[in-house]
């Protein structure tokens, strides 16, 4: 994204507004939204300025992209958008930097609605897990809680807290504390405490945000955070690359934030899941034609925090045309499909990592033959459990998993 030389002077604000409203502009962010000839904002924000205002505004619509395009078609122009605290914590600060270099735009935070808790809660910002509901799935709480975590929780409306309370008690985090702040940094600021299994408030204003500390009756059933999940972990018809194998995999694969994998015959997507759980910020495509475990893959990608996991319905090759070009590639079945190595090959960007998976022989001769074409890595993964022999214990094989593994320009 360059900016347009006809456009270099900052046509854009982005004006973050407390509780407090207008009046509690600083003298810059005062400046800007009065030089302004177009005003962009939710009803809420609008409804700030007064009646006597004849300059044109713009409403938040949905889609959101449209009016971003709006925004987008007025460049050049003294366009100033209003948001709530601050615009780049989960804010429209961040969506518009997508679209609009940021040698355009000047962008003025109020305080975070974060910091505001913090200050109310004394606790330390860099020590808190935050998270956004706001247009999200609840379901990404499960994917932050754990035993004496504090998390802060923008809701997206007054029912989010209630919502919150059930998905901590249904985990195991039934008698954990609860605060919902609401207004904050205005005069009609409130704080509502609770305990979530016992949660039963309904009086509560559509903006807040649910203060949470995690106490777990039973820590020792919450999946951990590294890969290698246990396999109970999962819901499965039997296609699941098994727990060491799998932790064996995600390090070859080796995630990065923000990084995205395509998982190639997803399965019940442990995979691309486990992926997912290393940072909040990697993405995933689980590529699979199985309808029943289409149906695993989204349940298990809520259950384990990661909603957010896209799925595609279809066989590969033919299904990853159109898909965006991914950092990492992981085919755990399906390898002797024709076209389907040199396809996933072929996506890969140069620094692009792909990991493939066997247990056949045919399938080994293929990874064989691509080895010596390409290098990379290849291992043989032997895994014996000691089960029941008679009033003894003796060790049973798990079938043996082939792997390569191969760094794009290496």
């Amino acid at each position: 994204m360059t900016t347009d030389p006809a456009y270099r002077s900052k046509w854009l604000s982005i004006v973050g507004i407390g509780e407090d409203g207008l009046e509690g502009l600083n003298p810059v962010g005062r400046s800007l939204l009065s030089l302004a000839s177009v005003i962009v904002g939710g009803e809420r924000h609008l409804a700030m300025l007064p009646p006597e205002d004849r300059r044109e505004k713009l409403l938040w619509t949905s889609p959101l992209q449209d009016s971003i395009q709006e925004i987008i078609r007025r460049r050049g122009q003294g366009v100033c958008v209003l948001a709530s605290g601050d615009p780049m914590c989960y804010g429209i600060g961040v969506t518009l930097t997508r679209y609009i270099p940021l040698e355009e735009m000047t962008i003025i935070p109020s305080p975070s609605t974060f910091s505001l808790a913090c200050s109310r809660l004394g606790w330390s910002l860099g020590e808190v897990e935050t998270l956004s509901l706001c247009g999200r799935p609840p379901a990404l709480l499960h994917g932050v809680l754990y035993p004496g975590a504090k998390l802060l929780v923008l809701s997206a409306d007054a029912q989010t807290p209630a919502i919150a309370s059930q998905i901590l008690t249904d985990r195991g985090f039934g008698e954990s504390p609860i605060t919902v702040l609401e207004h904050l940094g205005g005069t009609r600021e409130r704080h509502i405490q609770g305990i979530a299994n016992r949660w039963d408030f309904t009086d509560i204003a559509d903006l807040n945000v649910i203060a949470i500390t995690c106490l777990s009756s039973n820590p020792l059933t919450l999946p951990p955070r590294l890969p290698g999940l246990p396999d109970s972990a999962y819901q499965h018809d039997g296609q699941l690359t098994k727990r060491q194998v799998r932790a064996v995999t995600l390090a070859a694969l080796a995630p990065l934030p923000g990084q995205l994998l395509w998982d190639v015959g997803a399965g019940c997507g442990s995979i691309g899941i486990e992926w997912m759980r290393c940072d909040r910020r990697c993405q995933s495509i689980a590529i699979e034609h199985h309808p029943t475990r289409l149906q695993y893959i989204a349940d298990n990608a809520t259950a384990l925090g990661t909603p957010h996991l896209k799925i595609v319905a279809g066989k590969a090759p033919l299904a990853l045309q159109d898909l965006p070009q991914p950092d990492a590639i992981f085919i755990g079945g399906g390898i002797t499909t024709p076209d389907l190595l040199e396809t996933c090959w072929s996506a890969l960007g140069e620094g692009g990592r792909l990991v493939s998976n066997t247990v056949t022989v045919e399938s080994e001769l293929i990874l064989l033959q691509w080895h010596r074409k390409l290098g990379g890595e290849l291992i043989r993964l032997s895994i014996q459990k000691a089960e029941p022999v008679g009033k003894f214990l003796g060790w049973k094989a798990m079938a043996p998993v082939t792997q390569w593994a191969v760094v794009k320009g290496s």
